[in-house]
């Protein structure tokens, strides 16, 4: 059977932000869950999940060894941030991307 969890209860990230582009790392809590992250968290998945926050591309970089992955969300701050040493807006779509929820199967949590 399938259920539906937040992104949080099998991962943690980072973000952080440099001019229009976001910057988000999501690892998985136990090695298991990273195929569940690889599944469900894709570059559509976000774009649906941010909506018209995120303009440009979105590009997944796996990283099977860390047990994660980094999303780079181009045109994604509306240019509100223009220093390069600003970095709350980054951070609070870091935030965010905890409540994606994500299908699991009962024998994958």
């Amino acid at each position: 059977d399938m259920r539906e969890i937040y992104l949080n209860d099998i991962a943690h990230g980072r973000s952080g932000d440099k001019g229009d582009t976001s910057n988000i790392c999501v690892f998985a809590r136990r090695p298991e869950y990273y195929k569940i992250i690889e599944r469900e968290v894709t570059p559509e998945r976000l774009h649906d999940f941010f909506g018209d926050m995120v303009k440009g591309e979105i590009v997944r970089y796996d990283l099977p060894s860390l047990g994660g992955f980094n999303f780079v969300m181009r045109h994604a701050l509306g240019g509100a941030t223009m220093s390069l040493r600003l970095d709350s807006l980054g951070k609070s779509m870091g935030s965010a991307i905890m409540r994606l929820k994500v299908q699991v199967e009962d024998d994958e949590v």
